[in-house]
């Protein structure tokens, strides 16, 4: 039965698709477009209202500056005359001023306890030997400008590294090495 239905339903919609065109009907002729409105346009005045005058700006008072009197003249001195030569006297030693306390030097602040600095400072040099060593394998001349530029960063940041390690700036000497380090790996790898 159902079947049936479905089969039924299936044919009216077939059939009712079949008819489903326009007609055009050729007794209907095309539609006529309009012709546009006239356009009004106004005339502009021919005369520029006159200019409005600019507001008058409020009257400055300057502040009354308090007149200096003219300079007098004073009477003219002489100049002193020398006084004539007195006995000599032994000098009177003047007491010394103390001299002022050494400045003791600035001191260092230490990021790392004291202890630990001999273990950075290994650790540093370490990975300074190990850029060494990887940067001694590598053929400067065969290199293209990139990796020279690579290369001679890496010498630098070596160099850096060094001078850190000098002043005990070591948290920065271990960052510079470890740079330089993976720059002369990745050279080495090449």
């Amino acid at each position: 039965m159902r079947s049936t239905c479905c089969a039924a339903l299936l044919a009216l919609a077939v059939a009712g698709c079949s008819h489903a065109h326009a007609k055009a009907s050729p007794q209907s002729p095309p539609l006529d477009v309009p012709a546009p409105p006239p356009r009004a346009v106004e005339p502009a005045d021919a005369e520029a209202p006159p200019p409005v005058p600019l507001p008058q700006e409020p009257a400055r008072n300057a502040p009354a500056r308090p007149r200096q009197a003219p300079p007098r003249e004073q009477p003219r001195t002489e100049p002193p005359k020398p006084e004539p030569p007195k006995p000599e006297t032994p000098p009177v030693e003047a007491p010394k001023p103390e001299e002022p306390p050494k400045a003791t030097p600035p001191t260092t602040l230490q990021t790392m306890p004291t202890n630990a600095e001999g273990e950075a400072e290994r650790v540093i040099r370490a990975a300074l030997q190990r850029a060494t060593g990887d940067l001694s394998r590598v053929d400067y001349r065969a290199l293209n400008s990139d990796a020279r530029n690579q290369y001679d960063t890496a010498k630098r940041m070596m160099r850096q590294a060094e001078e850190a390690v000098r002043s005990k700036n070591l948290v920065f000497a271990k960052n510079l090495a470890d740079k330089a380090a993976a720059l002369a790996a990745q050279l080495a790898g090449r």
